[in-house]
């Protein structure tokens, strides 16, 4: 019962970690008005121009992030969402139709936390509504704003876009394929994927010969098990614990290589609002919890030779030979010779 409080614990730690970042940096950074925005072909290759105020729900766009300020975000363009893309628009909405001065005509510049006020007040809902319902709120993706540069602030641009991104713990937007509500949006990797490390905090997929807080063994759709409604916690982890622990053996090349190596296995749950979006894959994953919370950090993949936090693991002693002796219950009384 404690093993799997804390498998959960830790599961959420990771999803937490990511899922934070997901909300707190869901603004895509100003654009310039756009008169080179490619529209697509039949075919869904770039060709002729329009208007940036002609992108509508429905429309996804690409764009080459640079750090020069002259050319970042400058080849924005319409494409097919079957092709990689940062940007699933759901909404536009036009500002200088509200009547307020704030919106108006040589206002100032709005900053950045009133974008991001912008982006909770119109966008959430936009981008329900958009999906009818599909969108999972601690999925992969997440909600978020398009909105004009300075420039073109000053220029009378007051169109905002609301959409859909997948924002990596290192801000920057990740590249999609196909349109959100027609897919699982659940927050796992393929197995033997490594998720890097910050702080004992999880950020994106690194090589496994770097620093990172934890590896995927397997994916686990929990659609095939429970067809009917949402399963409980319970019933996820009583399906999941052994499945984890053989995909965890199979993976790893042995029953004891985990033990062996100090490492935790860990799974995720799916709750109400993800289940509702459609979300029915989870990760089994094994890494290393820390005293203080978090993860510590791992160089090497599990199917072979590890450090955690710069140090070998040690293997336990060895299981004595006959029945072991059972884990005590919360409250317990000691063992007889404990």
């Amino acid at each position: 019962m404690q093993a799997a409080k804390a498998r959960r614990l830790l599961a959420l730690v990771a999803i937490g970690a990511v899922g934070a970042a997901a909300v707190t940096i869901g603004v895509s950074g100003g654009f310039d008005r756009s008169e080179n925005l490619p529209a697509p072909t039949a075919a869904g290759s770039s060709a002729g121009t329009v208007s940036f105020d002609s992108s509508d729900a429905g429309d996804c766009l690409q764009w080459t992030p640079t750090d020069d300020p002259d050319t970042d975000r400058q080849d924005l363009a319409e494409v097919s969402c079957a092709e990689p893309h940062r940007f699933e628009v759901a909404r536009t909405v036009n500002l200088a139709t509200f009547p307020v001065a704030e919106f108006a005509t040589g206002s100032p510049y709005p900053d950045a936390s009133r974008f991001a006020a912008l982006r909770d007040e119109h966008c959430v809902a936009a981008v329900q509504d958009y999906t009818g319902g599909r969108f999972d709120p601690t999925g992969r993706y997440s909600v978020g704003l398009m909105f004009p540069s300075q420039a073109g602030w000053a220029n009378g641009e007051r169109s905002i876009r609301c959409g859909i991104q997948q924002t990596g713990a290192t801000s920057a937007l990740q590249e999609m394929v196909g349109r959100v509500a027609d897919q699982d949006q659940s927050t796992v990797w393929d197995a033997g994927t490594c998720v890097g490390v910050e702080s004992g905090v999880p950020t994106d997929p690194v090589d496994c010969g770097t620093a990172h807080a934890f590896e995927v063994v397997s994916v686990v759709d929990l659609g095939a098990q429970f067809p009917g409604g949402l399963p409980s916690v319970d019933d996820q982890d009583r399906f999941l614990e052994p499945t984890c622990t053989q995909a965890a053996e199979a993976y790893l090349g042995g029953p004891d290589v985990l033990r062996d190596k100090t490492l935790t296995l860990f799974w995720d749950n799916v709750d109400a609002s993800s289940w509702m979006a459609g979300s029915r894959r989870v990760s089994c994953s094994v890494g290393k919890e820390v005293e203080s919370g978090g993860f510590a950090a791992i160089v090497g993949s599990a199917k072979g030779d590890i450090t955690i936090d710069g140090v070998a693991p040690v293997p336990p002693p060895p299981v004595p030979d006959g029945r072991s002796l059972p884990t005590p219950l919360p409250g317990a009384a000691p063992l007889p010779g404990a």
